[in-house]
């Protein structure tokens, strides 16, 4: 009978300290999450100079006259000024003449592209001494002048390729015109001519719109605002703007397996690229041949698109020029097809500008496959803020920003009056 009271008492004892616990429980819980909060929030001078540094656009490094890094943000390491703490040969080179003279210099500076994901090919630095009265250190500002180039060469090379290209196409109108009005009374010799006209406008009005469409990938305008667009999506959309083509030939288009990926980029633009790539495998290939299209992780950070046909394949010395605008490794087909030239330029620079990469392999009598690696998205993780190590600091964990702002800027005015 003890037994069974005791065990009672023990059963009623657990049910009573449950809500208690579980109190106990929210209240570490609200306490942590306070902490943390507190812990997060921007309370001294260091902190805002620390965030302003390294979320500016600008590249920021300060080297000392052994060449160690002793400051860099994260645009300067994006514009490779640093790299695994190293500067950069070239921009040191420029530093170690002004540690000599204390002249400020400006330079021009050609990216190398290291990885895929990287959108920076061109930079202009500023390199001057940190002060003029201590000489230990130098100061490097980095601008990324990738916008401007690719603006000035857009403009050169599309006044080069519309006065080459269209003057095929405007010669062949002019000359079927003539042949109209030699049998204007012939309604073959007209409906005949007639068509031939009609074909040779069409393919000029798609030569125009895919060298303005070119123009704009090359820097003519801004590129349009990026965002997260599924690699699903895109190559859905690219293998219906094909499916009649294809089955016009009897070419049947199969897909991988999905690995559910994310790339931030501009999905029309993006969709355009692929869809070329599968447009050129269909006009390629024999009828009835499969073009198979792929995707896969290449890492945590790349994903790969691939296009496969099984055609007429490409021989090795072309394969350097088939980005190349205008290109054509079988003219005659490609006049066929009504195909301009573009459209591997077109895929190459809508990579470039995603800062992907592609790649092409192909044997002559086996295919082609093309790939494209494009860096996948993550979300971004939220900013973190340094401790604070300020002695002045630590009874007053929510110290007002303004004041110490404030205090700062009478101690700098202090000095210069």
């Amino acid at each position: 009978m003890a037994v069974v009271i005791a065990f009672i008492a023990g059963v009623i004892v657990c049910l009573a300290a449950m809500p208690v616990s579980r109190f106990i429980q929210r209240r570490i819980l609200s306490s942590r999450q306070s902490s943390s909060i507190e812990a997060n929030q921007v309370t001294t001078v260091s902190q805002v100079l620390h965030l302003a540094i390294q979320g500016a656009p600008t590249g920021v490094t300060v080297v000392d006259q052994s060449g160690d890094v002793i400051l860099s943000n994260t645009a300067a390491h994006e514009m490779t000024i640093v790299h695994d703490r190293s500067i950069n040969p070239e921009l040191w080179r420029v530093a170690e003449k002004v540690f000599d003279d204390k002249e400020e210099r400006t330079i021009d500076h050609s990216v190398s592209k290291r990885r895929t994901g990287n959108r920076v090919l061109q930079i202009r630095a500023l390199v001057k001494p940190l002060t003029l009265i201590d000489d230990r250190f130098v100061i490097i500002f980095a601008t990324d002048e990738s916008e401007s180039t690719r603006m000035e060469s857009a403009r050169r090379d599309f006044v080069a390729n519309v006065s080459h290209e269209l003057k095929t196409p405007v010669g062949g109108i002019a000359l079927l015109a003539e042949a109209l009005l030699d049998s204007p009374d012939d309604p073959e010799h007209v409906e005949y001519f007639g068509s031939r006209v009609q074909q040779e406008a069409y393919r000029m009005a798609d030569m125009v719109n895919e060298l303005i469409a070119l123009s704009k990938l090359q820097g003519a305008e801004a590129l349009p605002e990026l965002e997260p667009v599924s690699v699903d999506a895109v190559i859905n959309e690219a293998i219906v703007r094909n499916q009649l083509t294809a089955e016009a030939h009897e070419i049947q288009i199969t897909r991988g397996v999905s690995v559910g990926a994310f790339v931030k980029g501009d999905k029309a633009l993006l969709v355009t690229a692929v869809s070329n790539l599968i447009s050129n495998a269909v006009h390629y290939s024999p009828e009835a041949m499969p073009v198979s299209i792929s995707q896969k992780r290449v890492n945590d950070d790349v994903v790969a698109i691939r296009v496969t046909d099984r055609g007429i394949g490409i021989d090795t010395e072309d394969q350097a020029r088939v980005f190349e605008r205008f290109f054509r490794v079988d003219k005659a087909r490609s006049r066929q097809t009504g195909g301009t030239g573009l459209g591997l330029a077109i895929v190459k620079h809508v990579v470039a500008n995603h800062g992907g990469n592609i790649k092409l392999w192909s044997r002559l009598g086996t295919g082609s496959t093309f790939t494209i690696e494009l860096p996948i998205y993550h979300e971004p993780e939220p900013e973190k803020i340094p401790a604070v190590t300020d002695n002045e600091h630590e009874k007053t964990p929510k110290a007002d920003l303004h004041s110490a702002v404030a205090r700062e800027a009478s101690r700098r005015k202090d000095k210069t009056s």
